[in-house]
């Protein structure tokens, strides 16, 4: 274990949730299968980062708010069932942009470490909305407690466009929050410490102290942060459907790599590597090498299987090709030409199926070196595109059209609201033959 005065650890779970809620049971006793387990007693890391997509059906989602709070409250029984009582998180942000989300928790030791936190948000689905899109968290963590000196930290949640033709549409998708995924000031749930040095402007916009956002450094790619990109990119291994035939050529589990059923001979035709040697999404990220198989589509009946008949193989859906959908990319030094910011990553890899999901989990666990925010060239790091300057205009609409589509879909495809809507037509009736009984 690396020395804690050394080194941040972090762990990082991307998970496309199809809408439903989890096992917190069965999730909690995978959760963490990406530590190391060569020592008797574990050492949580300090750092736990969530990023889910299709959280929940599309009116809950689009809705928000306490329309969510279940969703959410599964996992956070599942990081409290999957930790032991010395070492429990604290959930200190859960951000949506609808159906994509990001939860950040914080080990109970390391909490008053966190001087700030900044978050941001917005759609690429249809008019912008959150069907897709991407949604950020970025903290500032102490190196000490007796120093002023903070570490930036920036995590983002994403969920791409879908197909194996959409290529394009996911490159695009990338540009657009690069372009409008700003970071704002917001309070720091559960840490008071924080809170009691919160500052406001004259209208009483917080002003987080020490913030990178404050000095205009607020879209992804602010000098100096740490990012790590996790989410359902969608990137498939072919630019079109399967036909009947290829089915059999799906990959199967084996450790020979030269038998044909071997995945990585699918690997080959990954879209994500192709775009991002062509320099056309994830500008300046890394990814460890991908030693497991897809994390993407699994058959109901592989669903239904799932935990219980692991040794019988994959079972795939016959309409998608088996594909790493589901991604964690890095920038491993934000201070090109010193080393001694490099990342250190330790495990990159899938967690099993589970019940309520044609996704697995994909997870990774790293080191962050606990120096102060660097100061070396960032040249290299320039963003790759320039901010939207009508980004919050936009977003403010999209947010609108999102609560009308949220509205409609919770009367029409949910039953509180087809209970709504009868209770309201019963109301009328009763009105109606009482007023006409009065006459």
């Amino acid at each position: 274990m690396l020395a804690s005065k050394s080194w941040l650890d972090a762990y990082i779970l991307t998970f496309n949730c199809a809408r439903n809620t989890i096992d917190t049971h069965i999730f909690a006793s995978h959760l963490f299968d990406g530590l190391s387990k060569d020592s008797a007693s574990v050492e949580y890391p300090e750092i736990l980062v969530l990023s889910l997509q299709e959280i929940a059906p599309i009116a809950y989602a689009f809705l928000g708010g306490p329309f969510l709070e279940w969703y959410f409250d599964a996992f956070r029984l599942a990081v409290d069932l999957a930790t032991p009582e010395d070492q429990r998180y604290q959930n200190i942000i859960t951000k949506n942009v609808g159906m994509t989300a990001i939860m950040v928790f914080v080990r109970d030791d390391a909490v008053d470490k966190v001087a700030w936190v900044e978050t941001a948000e917005t759609g690429v689905g249809v008019h912008q909305a959150g069907n897709k899109g991407a949604v950020g968290a970025r903290i500032g963590y102490r190196a000490d407690y007796d120093s002023e000196n903070q570490l930036a930290l920036t995590f983002l949640s994403l969920h791409l466009a879908p197909d194996e033709t959409g290529t394009e549409r996911r490159n695009q998708d990338w540009k657009d929050i690069c372009q409008r995924l700003v970071f704002t000031g917001s309070d720091l749930a559960g840490n008071p410490a924080c809170l009691e040095r919160q500052q406001y402007d004259e209208e009483g916009t917080p002003l987080l102290p020490n913030s990178p956002g404050a000095a205009g450094n607020c879209g992804i790619y602010s000098p100096g942060s740490y990012l790590f990109v996790a989410g359902d990119f969608n990137y498939r291994t072919s630019s079109r459907g399967p036909k009947p035939c290829d089915i059999s050529a799906f990959p199967q589990p084996t450790d020979d790599t030269s038998n044909s059923s071997h995945y990585i001979h699918l690997l080959a035709h990954d879209q994500l590597t192709r775009e991002l040697r062509g320099n056309k999404t994830m500008h300046h990220l890394s990814e460890q090498p991908v030693t497991f198989p897809p994390s993407y589509k699994y058959s109901l009946e592989a669903r239904e299987g799932s935990l219980l008949h692991p040794s019988q193989g994959f079972k795939w859906a016959k309409n998608r090709w088996p594909s790493w959908c589901d991604r964690i990319l890095y920038l491993d030094n934000p201070s090109p030409g010193d080393d001694s910011y490099r990342v250190m990553p330790h495990h990159y890899g899938i967690l099993p199926l589970f019940s309520t999901s044609d996704h697995r989990p994909v997870v990774l666990s790293l080191s962050v070196p606990l120096h102060t925010n660097p100061t070396g060239p960032i040249s290299a790091l320039s963003p790759p595109f320039e901010l939207d300057p009508e980004w919050q205009k936009k977003r403010s609409l999209a947010r609108k059209k999102e609560l009308t589509v949220g509205a409609m879909a919770y009367l029409v495809l949910t039953w509180e609201g087809n209970g709504l809507i009868l209770a309201s037509i019963l109301a009328v009736a009763a009105g109606y033959f009482t007023l006409y009984g009065l006459e």
